[in-house]
């Protein structure tokens, strides 16, 4: 084949995918939230042997749009609520675009350059925003677990490194036994990276929270009390049912009156510190030593986003940065993969650069408060329903509701409505327990969601709660 038949080809592909994707997000807005599935046909469209021959990519590309269309999921639209997931800015999609055709192996500063570079200023622009200490490392991973596991990584190296153990070099068969500790409303991905680092998910002490989920320091302190030798804490700047943020300040203190290592979760709920008006809400984290974030969450970049951030960046890279012969030789200038938990990977930083030069600071700012007083807007529409308890104090992006059976059993109705706004279509949410109850979550993060949205999908939610009590 000729190159320029070859350019022809990828020509007429992307622009075939470009079409097929305009049409999609033409219409994502109006889309059945999540569609009834018909799983054996999809695997029956887009399964059978592998051909023998191959099949003209545009045609490909095709089949794929066409045959994946029943099961995609409007999770990028404005009235998808689960999980905490946002959307996608025009920019970081178009930023996502070009990191798939540029095509760059973003693990080094000589496989890229501009990869590096990128990371590098995006990287401070993040800093920046969180209010972080200037010297602040980061790594950009691909989301907020491998990032959990990034920061606990230099967590676990920095706390034996001050017991004169290189974990790194020698393992954990006799390195000191460190003391960990987390909130009783801890994510359970902080479990999955203690798991992951070998450090065990049984041995986390959980610390008792109060009713919102926020840690309560008085018990930690006891807590740190019980234990000598190196120590690790997970505290967390956003509650996944309640958004409720643990009191960072005086958590921090304790630390540091103790010498444990501090962790804060802020997978989604850090990004109040871009907000004048909500920035209280993190008083104290900066006084951390590593942090988490997401950025497919409220920045609304495509996913494979997440954020890690280490006060100590040389405990960061001993943790993570690896060698060998071919390896290119140290320089001046940024190599990520000393950062994040990969070598080979995809050159992340693209997308955030570009939704953060898109938006601004202010723009940040108006995002997440936009998403806030959506969702005290949804929980002032549902509460006033008869059935229907808002079970927190809506101080972020959060909505945690219950619903009231006229028979008595409380759970059984909350889940049945949940299924039944599930299959309805017009919105989205999650089933949780909370305190030993069920109830529904609501997660407002996207930035094409409007009032009407919000309206719209409390107004189905209700419908369903009438129904369901029929």
């Amino acid at each position: 084949m000729t190159r320029k038949v070859e350019t022809l080809k990828i020509d007429a592909v992307l622009e075939r995918a470009a079409v097929l994707a305009r049409e999609f997000l033409a219409g994502l807005a109006e889309r059945r939230v999540a569609p009834p599935v018909d799983v054996e046909s999809l695997r029956r469209t887009l399964g059978g042997p592998l051909p023998d021959a191959g099949e003209d990519p545009r045609a490909v590309v095709e089949a794929l749009a066409r045959g994946a269309d029943p099961g995609i999921v409007a999770s990028a639209g404005p009235r998808y609520f689960g999980f905490v997931t946002g959307g996608a800015l025009p920019a970081a999609l178009g930023a996502d675009w070009l990191t798939s055709a540029w095509d760059q192996n973003a693990w080094t500063y000589v496989a890229s350059p501009a990869a590096s570079v990128v990371e590098e200023i995006a990287g401070r622009w993040l800093v920046d925003l969180f209010g972080l200490p200037p010297s602040t490392s980061v790594g950009f991973t691909t989301g907020a677990t491998m990032a959990t596991f990034a920061a606990l990584a230099a967590a676990r190296s920095a706390v034996l490194a001050k017991c004169g153990y290189d974990v790194e070099e020698q393992g954990l068969g006799s390195a000191p036994e460190i003391a960990l500790f987390a909130g009783e409303a801890a994510h359970a991905t902080i479990l999955a990276a203690f798991q992951m680092l070998g450090l065990g998910r049984a041995r986390v002490r959980r610390v008792a929270a109060d009713d919102a989920g926020r840690m309560r320091p008085d018990m930690l302190r006891e807590a740190l009390a019980e234990v000598s030798g190196p120590a690790i804490v997970c505290a967390q700047a956003g509650e996944v049912n309640t958004g409720s943020f643990d009191p960072a300040d005086r958590i921090a203190a304790l630390c540091r009156e103790r010498g444990a290592w501090l962790h804060v979760d802020g997978a989604f709920g850090l990004w109040a510190a871009a907000s004048p008006t909500l920035r209280h809400l993190v008083r104290g984290a900066d006084r951390a030593d590593s942090w988490t974030v997401d950025g497919h969450k409220w920045l609304n970049v495509p996913y494979d986003s997440g954020y890690v951030f280490v006060r100590d960046g040389a405990a960061h890279r001993a943790a993570l940065a690896v060698g060998a012969a071919y390896y290119p030789r140290a320089t001046a200038e940024r190599e990520n993969f000393h950062f994040v938990p990969e070598s080979s990977r995809r050159a992340r930083g693209f997308p955030t650069w570009a939704a953060l030069r898109s938006l601004g600071r202010h723009g940040v700012a108006e995002l997440v408060e936009h998403s806030c007083a959506l969702a005290r807007r949804m929980a002032d529409n549902l509460r006033v329903a008869e059935g229907v308890e808002v079970l927190n104090d809506v101080v972020l992006n959060q909505v945690l509701v219950r619903f009231r059976s006229p028979s008595g059993n409380a759970d059984a109705f909350t889940q049945e409505v949940i299924r039944r706004v599930q299959a309805d279509g017009t919105c989205w949410l999650g089933g949780t327990t909370w305190r030993g109850r069920a109830a529904a979550r609501i997660s407002i993060c996207n930035a094409s969601t409007t009032e009407a949205d919000v309206d719209c999908s409390a107004a189905a939610i209700l419908a369903c709660v009438r129904a369901a009590g029929r």
